[in-house]
């Protein structure tokens, strides 16, 4: 990552300007009168600048390495498809699975951990861990992000959310919807936003911030990777929820690579990259709003990298304990239902027989046969212990998926 304690050259930018608000406590009667006259006063409050028609000095677009992250993400993503053939039926679920490590790694920036096994038991609407359940809505606001790639305007920014929040415990009424008060960043909600670290814009600003974002990012005339930096930074400035404004800003970052026709097939895990020093990207975002766009731009050239070069690290691993689990399939009729279960154990490495009737369309029967299949050739290892309403899951895939997820947040801080 880059080391701000020697940043790069200025990326000019417009800064953030502030309004002078008067703050008074909504509840002062739950405070003491020393406590309500320290949290009455003034405040700041950010007005985003308007970014639509902005355009750098031309011998700033001169970035080293802007060129090779570029590259490395269209590689990466014509890797995946090379690895695995455009026909192969693996190729949906390893872009599942790539998707889902993104989501996950997205959550961890905002402290929502959870394991391989929960995440995917999360799928299947078992276990009862509630951070599963919060990034599995982060899975679905990436898949929105995707989906709506080639339209990205208020609505769709909406329908991330909505896809996100939606699986959040307690939160499930916002879902959708953009705030209506104040949030700030920094100090302590019962304190107010003064002495806050940032003061998001007024909720009468968002609609047409949010506009003028959109409009940003219609221009094809900025390198992705630059135009997808800004517009982040730019979200997150703006702020528009009382919840998921850092996931949903990074589930925005697909959706642009995706309209620039960047990552066309799978899911580069940037989030993960981003992930190894959270405190360099925290950094990045203020820098930003003080006018310089040039450490978060960075911070994305750094993590496109990483994530292009782990990613097919991360492909091949999965790819390879597939191979191996047909391996032990060998000699079974090509019509087996086993051999149609198998691919998708990479992006669902637990499954149920409820999940696999809904996925597959085979019927209870040949389902309880290819499990016992997959069991028996120790494809396949059933946990639950249950006589009914049985779970079995691929070990090797969860795995990997959790060692590179520890891998993460052993490196974190330390490149």
């Amino acid at each position: 990552m880059v080391d701000f304690q020697t940043p790069p050259i200025a990326f000019d930018f417009p800064p953030v300007e502030y309004e002078n608000q008067l703050w008074k406590p909504t509840n002062p009667h739950i405070f003491s009168n020393a406590e309500v006259r320290r949290q009455t006063g003034s405040y700041r409050s950010a007005s985003p600048a308007l970014i639509a028609d902005w355009y750098p000095q031309p011998d700033s677009l001169v970035i080293p390495e802007l060129e090779e992250a570029t590259h490395a993400l269209q590689n990466f993503d014509v890797y995946s498809l090379l690895r695995l053939g455009s026909e192969n039926p693996e190729l949906g679920p390893m872009s599942s699975v790539l998707l889902r490590t993104e989501s996950s790694s997205s959550s961890q920036i905002e402290q929502l951990t959870t394991t391989a096994r929960q995440l995917a038991l999360a799928e299947i609407d078992e276990g009862d861990r509630a951070n599963a359940r919060t990034v599995i809505g982060n899975v679905h606001a990436m898949e929105a992000a995707l989906a709506l790639a080639q339209r990205i305007n208020v609505d769709s920014i909406l329908a991330m959310h909505q896809n996100l929040l939606n699986q959040q415990i307690g939160m499930e009424n916002e879902a959708g919807k953009f705030r209506e008060e104040l949030v700030w960043i920094g100090g302590t909600d019962t304190a107010g936003p003064r002495g806050a670290r940032f003061v998001a814009p007024r909720h009468e600003l968002i609609r047409d911030a949010l506009k003028d974002l959109v409009a940003f990012i219609s221009r094809t005339d900025l390198p992705a990777i630059i135009q997808a930096a800004i517009a982040h930074a730019q979200f997150e400035t703006i702020h528009p929820f009382v919840d998921g404004n850092g996931r949903t800003g990074r589930a925005l970052i697909h959706s642009i690579l995706r309209h620039r026709r960047i990552s066309q097939y799978t899911t580069a895990p940037i989030s993960a990259g981003i992930l190894r020093d959270t405190a360099s990207y925290f950094k990045a975002l203020e820098a930003f709003r003080a006018g310089d766009a040039a450490p978060i731009i960075h911070t994305f050239i750094s993590a496109s990298i990483f994530a292009a070069n782990t990613g097919k690290d991360l492909v091949d691993s999965l790819a390879a304990q597939i191979d191996d689990s047909a391996t032990k399939l060998v000699g079974l009729r090509s019509t087996s239902a086993a051999w149609k279960i198998l691919p998708h154990l990479i992006s669902q490495p637990v499954v149920n027989a409820r999940y696999l009737k809904e996925q597959l369309g085979l019927g209870d029967a040949a389902i309880h046969r290819a499990l016992s299949v997959l069991t028996e050739r120790d494809v396949l290892v059933e946990k639950s212990g249950r006589s009914r309403n049985r779970i079995w899951q691929h070990d090797g895939v969860l795995k990997i998926l959790d060692e590179y997820a520890k891998s993460l947040r052993r490196t974190a801080g330390t490149v």
